[in-house]
Formats: C-alpha cells, sequence, structure tokens
C-alpha cells in the first residue's frame, strides 16, 4: 500500500538519524544537481524539506486526452462495459456495476468503490496476502495514516505530498490531460492532489485494503467544492491490474513499491497498462550509505522479505535495473536523504 510497513518505518527513522548518502540528490552546504529541463527550484533546508516555486505555467495538451473507458476483467482483461449511472465520479460505484464482455463475470460495485480484484463476487472463499499488505487493511491503520502516519515520512527525506507532487510535474508534463492511475493510492492523498489539479481527464485511486479506499472516500465527502468528477476509487492487487492494455497515460505510486509482494510482477504490470510515451513515477527509500556496511545485507534483505513481504532497496541501481527489466526506458531519479522519487517511460 501507499506507505512503509512498520519494520521499514523505523528503517526510515533511523536513517535520517545516521545521515545522508554521498549520493543524495542534493547535500545541505552545497547547489542542488538539477536537470536544466526541470521546472522548479528545490533548495534544501535543515528540516530536510524540499521548497519548490514554479517558473512557468503548465500548459496541458489537449491531444493527450484519452478514452476513459479504460477498465478492464482482472482475469481476462477484456473490456468491460459500464452499467449504472452514466456520469463518472467518486459516487458512481454505488447502483453501477462492470461486466466482462468476453468472460461475461460481473463487478458490482460497492458504496464507496469497485471491487476489481479477481476474487471480487466470492462467498465462501477468502484468500490473504503477505503481512506487509494485509498490515493495510487493517480498520486502524488506515484511519491513522493520514492523522500522523504520513507525516512522519519527513525523518526519511520526504518533503511531503504538495511538494512532492510540485517535484513530478516535469515527468508528467508530457501525459497532462491525459488519465493517471495513483497505484497504492492509501486514503488517497495523491489521487485527491490529481483530482483537484484539473490537470487529469481521468484519475484512479486504486489500493488492494478496502479500508484505505473507505478513508478516502471519507476525505472527499468531508471536503467542500471537491471536483468529484472524473475520480473513481477501485480496489485491485497490483499484479493483475484492471486496465486495457496500453490505456494509461500515468501512473504514479507513493511511497509504494517496497510494500509489493512482488515489486517486478507490479512493475511489469504497469509497463503493461501503459500507452506507449506513458509515464510511470514512483517513490520509495533507500537505504545505502551506512546501511551498506551492515554484514550480508543483501541476504539480511532477502530473510525480512520472506517474512514480512516487504521490500528495502539498497541502491537507485536496484530500481532502474527493475524499470528496464520490465520493458521501461529513460530513468531517471532525485534523492533527498532517504527518500528518491525515480521515473521511467514506456517506449513509443
Amino acid at each position: 500500500m501507499a506507505t512503509v510497513t512498520s519494520s521499514n518505518f523505523f528503517s526510515v527513522f533511523l536513517s535520517s538519524r545516521l545521515g545522508n548518502s554521498r549520493r543524495c540528490f542534493f547535500q545541505p552546504n552545497s547547489l542542488p544537481i538539477l536537470r536544466q529541463t526541470f521546472a522548479e527550484k528545490v533548495r534544501a533546508s535543515s528540516t530536510a524539506f524540499v521548497e519548490t516555486k514554479p517558473t512557468e505555467p503548465i500548459v496541458v495538451d489537449k491531444e493527450v486526452r484519452t478514452s476513459k473507458n479504460v477498465l478492464a476483467c482482472p482475469i481476462c482483461y477484456q473490456p468491460m462495459t459500464w452499467i449504472g449511472d452514466s456520469v463518472l465520479s467518486v459516487d458512481s460505484a454505488a447502483g453501477s456495476s462492470l461486466q466482462c464482455n468476453t468472460c461475461k463475470k460481473t463487478y458490482s460495485g460497492q458504496e464507496t468503490h469497485f471491487d476489481l480484484t479477481a476474487a471480487s463476487g466470492t462467498k465462501g472463499y477468502g484468500e490473504s496476502m503477505p503481512p506487509a499488505t494485509e498490515f493495510f487493511r487493517i480498520p486502524l491503520i488506515s484511519f491513522l495514516y493520514e492523522r500522523g502516519w504520513r507525516q512522519n515520512f519527513v525523518l526519511g527525506g520526504f518533503p511531503g505530498p504538495e511538494k512532492e507532487f510540485e517535484l513530478m510535474k516535469d515527468y508528467l508534463k508530457p501525459v497532462l490531460g491525459g488519465n493517471i492511475i495513483d497505484a497504492s493510492c492509501g486514503s488517497g492523498l495523491f489521487a485527491r492532489i490529481f483530482a483537484k489539479s484539473g490537470l487529469f481527464s481521468l484519475v484512479v485511486a486504486l489500493d488492494y485494503s478496502e479500508n484505505m479506499l473507505k478513508q478516502c472516500y471519507e476525505f472527499v465527502k468531508q471536503e467542500q467544492n471537491f471536483p468529484k468528477e472524473n475520480l473513481i476509487l477501485a480496489r485491485a492487487d497490483i499484479s493483475r491490474l484492471p486496465f486495457v492494455s496500453s490505456s494509461i497515460d500515468a501512473v504514479h505510486a507513493g511511497a509504494a513499491i517496497h510494500c509489493w509482494p512482488s515489486p517486478s510482477t507490479g512493475v511489469a504490470e504497469i509497463s503493461r497498462v501503459l500507452r506507449p510515451g506513458g509515464v510511470f513515477v514512483g517513490t520509495t527509500y533507500i537505504l545505502d550509505g551506512p546501511f551498506n556496511l551492515i554484514p550480508f545485507s543483501r541476504l539480511l534483505r532477502q530473510s525480512m522479505m520472506q517474512i514480512s513481504g516487504s521490500y528495502a532497496f539498497l541502491a537507485e541501481e536496484e530500481i532502474e535495473d527493475l524499470c528496464r527489466a520490465c520493458g521501461l526506458v529513460d530513468f531517471k531519479c532525485i534523492r533527498n536523504s532517504r527518500f528518491v522519487m525515480f521515473t521511467a517511460t514506456k517506449p513509443n
């Protein structure tokens, strides 16, 4: 889900006390090294925040806009027909359904979201995911995520949702006006930011935790004048994304990839659903620097992953290698302490 696990959180906390990596995006007493095309000015502060100042207006390319009929059956990956409310909004799920045009399975909308997992609709069958995934299905954890949990990410260098959005805008410029998936959205921090920005024709808030999606729905209801149009909430497995192949303009995964049971399977699915030229943007944390001195660190990571189901990246090169292996190119990343924002593109 879109956060760190309990064990990973303490790793992030510890790393913030051990100092920045020699490969950080910026150092406290030196000028930041930025790509010349970066649209924001970034400077470091003593509290590890990142300040951004837009230097030019965001222009949405109208030609990027794509069809909203992108939902697909997670079993056969074929398009589905929307049955119900003709107005697409965060409230569309209740009373609506989706039917696969091939295998004819029907996915009924819940009060707050669509359940688009392969096991949707079963009554006697149930399966559990690794602890790192099940942890965020706990109602209390979902409730606390935006009420104190996410705010602690600053200890590991995360600048905060709004500033992270400003940083990723440069990467998303080629696909503004198109659709975007907020994968492992948690309680919908970024999905709501994307919807309110008006820069996307469709925003899909997607998470495996039904309780996280319920929290997202509650936050939307509480916010006055929230643009509910063109935002839908969907429960789905990152390893079987319910979207037509080559139909998505952008995928965002904030503080999420390290929580996936199989990062390679998740990124491969993202590569499948991205259209040529589509953009993947994610954030996670890197355990390098002093952590590299831990004996047998890679073997220790493997043991931790087998137990918790979470993954710890030890270098940016690991993320680049993963993206390349899954068919994505033009990898770029920026660093601040343990925090890393990365992007890769589906080849044209």
